[in-house]
């Protein structure tokens, strides 16, 4: 089967987040050139309450059909939970789609030759100073490895055995945006690239 990608567009043909689509369109490679192989006019409700959301994504995901890389603007929350559970390759750039086609294409592919993550290998943060840790999550969330960034995340985060950790991921996990925002963490972010952003997370209150 021909290589597929889908995109969620606006009106004026750019990438959007759900909320602000008005279609996601899948492209398909076929002898070397993009052609557009189906495409469904839809927005998310944003009143729909979460089960209302979970519906929406469902009829997205039923659209999706064998289509397992997706690219939007900014995909977070609901949509991006329901996309991962469905071990979807979940992208994030701005611009018209041929732009960048080739690229998450040929990412994709790289993926694939170099081998997944094995199932058994959690990767840990690193001491690059007392206290002060690091960690790239990336390769988790591009990964289908079995491995979620709550996994890899959480035990360290829950231990508290640091004063800062710095995590490099394609978007912030929507359990980690819970917890900065409710829990005794606090978070910067930076976003560096459309793929690429960076998390500063230490203590609310420092520990003595």
């Amino acid at each position: 089967m021909a290589p597929e990608v889908a995109v969620c567009i606006n009106d004026n043909g750019v990438t959007s987040s759900l909320y602000d689509a008005n279609a996601i369109v899948i492209y398909q490679k076929t002898q070397g050139s993009w052609k557009v192989s189906r495409e469904q006019k839809f927005s998310l409700d944003k009143q729909a309450g979460l089960a209302g959301l979970r519906r929406q994504m469902a009829e997205i995901i039923l659209f999706l059909d064998q289509c397992r890389i997706f690219v939007g603007c900014s995909v977070v929350g609901v949509p991006y939970f329901e996309l991962e559970k469905m071990q979807c390759s979940i992208w994030e750039f701005e611009g018209v789609p041929l732009s960048f086609l080739d690229y998450v294409l040929k990412q994709e592919e790289d993926k694939v030759q170099e081998g997944q993550l094995p199932t058994n290998t959690i990767p840990v943060p690193v001491e690059r100073e007392k206290g002060d840790y690091y960690i790239s999550i990336k390769e988790v969330q591009e990964n289908a490895s079995g491995i979620t960034s709550k996994q890899v995340l959480l035990p360290f985060l829950r231990q508290g055995k640091f004063y800062r950790l710095e995590v490099l991921c394609n978007h912030i996990p929507p359990w980690l945006e819970a917890e900065l925002t409710g829990g005794n963490l606090v978070g910067e972010v930076e976003k560096t690239a459309p793929t690429e952003t960076h998390i500063y997370i230490s203590k609310r209150v420092c520990e003595k």
